[in-house]
């Protein structure tokens, strides 16, 4: 067995095995502690809320294993079992040019993992959600957003995807600097993008027609000095019944977008406190702040694949017979997370620094009262757990726990 072949089996059956323990230790810690309502929530919650959800997060993490179990199927699949080099025979049955035959087998790996992710995601909205009263996705709905999404895949994906693999074979050795400046300028035009074009695709935005929660929202904005294109609210509720607020887009076209289904579960300066809190993110500018940070770690990532590219011995250690620069993105994709795992608690907690940030500018602008009252609204609603286990939380939750969460609005100055 060659070794960088030892080195990947390695890397990837410890990153699973360890995501398993987690999981496993989340489980067990929610479920010793379903008995008994936290002290801080026990005037807002009762027993039966809170074993729901612990119930709740006890499926999801049931699933998650199995995915953690598939997914490493699926990867030791594409490479060491053959797939990749499978598709890349098929690609040259095609009499295509090589850079057509290469958007060909790229799109033929993103098409066959979606279908090894149907059956996965049909349980978890069918049977999961359905069990613990969450899902209104029709099957309509669920195949036309199907359809959808694999139609912007081709018609958007096929071109983004020649444009890379032209790249990568046109500008020598330094293909990779001008692949990385490339998907940061497609990552800006999609932040741009999304809000006008590709979200109404799949869901409905309707102007906020509340009158008394329009005056209060526009107050809010007027003391913020927040200038958006405008108030929308989704229609979440024809594939949910969880509750959700944020803003979109940049520049201009900045959207503040609510979900039906936050605006039936939340008073007034609740849904103000929720959205100072998403207003919070970008007086923070941590959008902005992600973005440089994922360019840092996107221009590394693309560092090394341009070094390793060039290597014979990793395409064939990772059972890829015929290289190519198809190929060599396929690799990246499916090894990519494998090896950059170790970084989830890092950008989590990152996260949940900029969450306490966001909920300290709410609190500034609103009440402590009705931000902790928002929160432990949709902690209830979204049946979201308050005794997550330590350790997972501190590797997964890009939110922080409840507890920490409404415990550090408590402490903040009133406004």
């Amino acid at each position: 067995m060659a070794f960088t072949t030892i080195i990947f089996l390695i890397i990837i059956l410890t990153g699973t095995v360890l995501l398993l323990w987690l999981s496993l230790r989340q489980s067990r810690h929610v479920a010793q502690h379903r008995d008994a309502v936290p002290a801080d929530f026990a005037q807002v919650i009762d027993l039966p809320t809170h074993q729901h959800a612990a119930a709740y997060s006890n499926a999801k993490s049931r699933l998650e294993r199995v995915d953690l179990v598939v997914g490493l199927i699926v990867t030791l699949g594409w490479t060491l079992g053959g797939g990749i080099e499978a598709l890349t025979q098929w690609g040259t049955t095609l009499g295509l040019s090589p850079l057509w035959t290469g958007v060909c087998v790229f799109l033929g790996f993103l098409l066959i993992s979606t279908v090894i992710g149907i059956p996965l995601s049909l349980y978890r909205t069918f049977v999961t959600e359905v069990r613990f009263g969450f899902n209104k996705t029709t099957p309509r709905i669920f195949l036309t957003d199907l359809l959808t999404s694999t139609a912007l895949t081709i018609v958007i994906g096929g071109p983004i995807v020649a444009v890379f693999l032209w790249v990568m074979g046109a500008m020598g050795e330094r293909w990779w600097l001008y692949g990385w400046v490339l998907l940061n300028l497609i990552q800006l035009l999609a932040i741009w993008i999304y809000p006008t074009y590709i979200a109404p695709l799949f869901n409905r935005f309707s102007p906020l027609s509340d009158p008394d929660l329009v005056a209060r929202i526009e107050g809010l904005l007027q003391r913020t000095g927040f200038a958006s294109a405008g108030l929308f609210v989704m229609d979440a509720s024809k594939r949910s019944g969880h509750g959700n607020a944020y803003f979109t887009g940049i520049g201009p076209v900045k959207r503040i977008v609510f979900f039906d289904t936050l605006l039936t579960q939340l008073s007034g300066p609740q849904v103000e406190a929720v959205l100072a809190h998403e207003l919070g993110h970008d007086k923070k500018h941590h959008i902005p702040k992600l973005v440089i940070a994922m360019a840092v770690l996107s221009f590394v990532a693309f560092a090394v694949l341009g070094w390793l590219i060039q290597q014979p011995w990793v395409f064939a250690g990772l059972g890829v017979q015929t290289p190519s620069t198809a190929v060599a993105l396929i690799l990246a994709v499916v090894c990519l997370p494998a090896c950059t795992f170790m970084l989830d608690p890092i950008m989590a907690w990152w996260s949940r620094r900029h969450e306490f940030e966001a909920d300290a500018y709410a609190v500034a602008h609103t009440s402590v009262d009705a931000m902790a009252g928002a929160l432990v609204a949709i902690y209830r609603e979204n049946a979201g757990t308050l005794t997550p286990d330590p350790l997972y939380a501190a590797w997964h939750y890009s939110h922080p726990p409840a507890s920490e969460r409404v415990a550090h609005i408590r402490r903040l100055p009133a406004s």
